[in-house]
């Protein structure tokens, strides 16, 4: 591996297992609260499982670069997902918060991957492409889902609206 390429997805398999544990926290804590959007509440937590099985991924890549997670960014992101499912908690669209950060979340991680697997050949480390590019086609699926899902899960949520006035 070069230096520059072995540093860089170093960083960038840190930053992406940090990602995910944020992502994990979010699912975990929108889940408890998704019981009138049984659909939503089903996919959210299928998609949790693949979240978990991207994290041993991403460990098994740093292990096998002699590396480990940042226990620091890990922590951080963590308290910033609980903190944003938080405050869409108190809104009383939440639903709608969450779909519309879930869609921007699932392309930002989208990003992440692409771009991990494209260092895949300049840091030498082709054993990751696999692990990686069955990450990125588990968040694509789930992105189309949600982009699929946006005017439905808001009418669902407007019918629940007019139902409570």
């Amino acid at each position: 591996m070069t230096n520059a390429a072995k540093d860089t997805f170093v960083a960038g398999l840190r930053n992406a297992h940090a990602m995910e544990t944020q992502a994990r926290e979010l699912m975990e804590r929108q889940s408890e609260r998704l019981d009138q959007y049984p659909e939503v509440k089903a996919k959210i937590t299928a998609h949790l499982q693949e979240t978990n099985e991207q994290l041993r991924r991403l460990e098994q890549c740093l292990e096998a670069c002699g590396e480990s997670t940042s226990s620091l960014k890990d922590t951080t992101q963590s308290v910033m997902a609980n903190a944003q499912a938080m405050m869409h908690a108190m809104a009383s669209d939440e639903i709608l918060k969450n779909t519309f950060a879930n869609n921007a979340f699932e392309n930002f991680e989208i990003a992440a991957y692409k771009s991990l697997v494209a260092l895949c050949g300049p840091a030498g480390v082709e054993q990751a492409r696999a692990p990686l590019e069955t990450s990125l086609k588990e968040e694509q699926r789930m992105a189309q889902w949600i982009d699929a899902n946006v005017e439905k899960v808001t009418m669902e949520y407007l019918e629940r609206q007019r139902q409570a006035a």
